[in-house]
């Protein structure tokens, strides 16, 4: 009877433990969106932004442009220039180059980042290869367009954005379809 009890107490302590580390795993995302917000990293931007604003000629704010592969992704991905000074309120436009140099199909998600996070919701996408998948055929290379507006209202102490696209390999997820003589052929494996 003695034994019995340092099991039951065991088993207790286990399960406890089990709803424990249960519930952290749903804390775990407000935990991480506390902490960016905290040190200024991965300012989620919003969807496509269909509002007009007046420019500000006055006003210039440069916009630095990253891109970077995810750990098993080996398109070549990068931006045409390096940065752009921008108006706050005008249309601009960044073209970011993507190949596949590999010999076969692949299909690929882009995930924007802003830096300051509290930017974020100042850079207004109008259009963005992130919005969609991107499937490219064997060597292909493409040029995806980015067109945002950097807000009228950006505060005033910001005067340098970062925009961020990590590039990740979606193709187990999402198989592409394959062309075979200028032909789709059906879904790759």
């Amino acid at each position: 009877m003695s034994e019995g009890y340092p099991i039951k107490r065991l088993v207790t302590r286990l399960l406890v433990l089990v709803v424990v580390m249960f519930a952290f795993g749903f804390a775990l995302v407000p935990i991480y969106d506390a902490m960016c917000k905290a040190f200024g990293i991965n300012g989620k931007t919003g969807g496509q932004y269909a509002g007009t604003q007046v420019v500000d000629p006055a006003r210039q704010v440069r916009v630095q442009f990253m891109s970077t592969n995810a750990i098993d992704m080996v398109w070549d991905f990068y931006a045409k220039a390096d940065e752009l000074e921008v108006h706050p309120g005008a249309v601009n436009e960044m073209r970011f180059v993507a190949h596949n140099p590999t010999d076969k199909p692949m299909t690929a998600q882009a995930i924007p980042s802003i830096s300051p996070a509290e930017a974020a919701a100042y850079f207004h996408k109008t259009e963005c290869f992130c919005f969609s998948q991107q499937v490219l055929q064997p060597g292909e290379r493409i040029e995806m367009p980015v067109r945002f507006i950097v807000d009228r209202d950006l505060p005033k102490d910001v005067k340098h954005l970062t925009l961020a696209y990590t590039l990740f390999d979606i193709t187990a997820r999402q198989p592409p379809i394959a062309h075979v003589d200028g032909q789709d052929a059906t879904r790759a494996r």
